[in-house]
């Protein structure tokens, strides 16, 4: 996690160390998202997201998060990583709603 303005956060694999020691193919899910909680407010803050995933496995191998709350979130996805989350799980958690934190279930 870098604390700076915004925050920017990664966990895993970037997108080009996933090319490299992957045996398979990588899926890559991007999103520039605003969170409601600024839709509602007015605030036009947008956060860009992404999740490296084997396409064979559908295991998560890395994820990367810039924009606000950007550390707390990625820790709890460090958490899935190192279970050994795959990208369906991800998809069938209930997303942390209104923060930014949901866009990682839906992308």
């Amino acid at each position: 996690a870098v604390f700076c303005i915004p925050p920017l956060s990664v966990v895993g694999l970037s997108e080009e160390q996933a090319i490299e020691q992957a045996k398979n193919d990588i899926l890559v899910f991007t999103s520039t998202f605003n969170p409601m909680k600024n839709t509602i407010s007015g605030r036009q803050e947008k956060t860009v997201m992404k999740l490296v995933v084997d396409a064979e496995t559908d295991k998560v191998l890395g994820a990367s998060m810039c924009g606000p709350d950007a550390p707390e979130i990625i820790q709890g996805i460090a958490v899935a990583l190192k279970c050994g989350a795959t990208k369906a799980q991800l998809d069938s958690t209930v997303g942390i709603h209104p923060s930014t934190a949901e866009e990682f279930c839906t992308m």
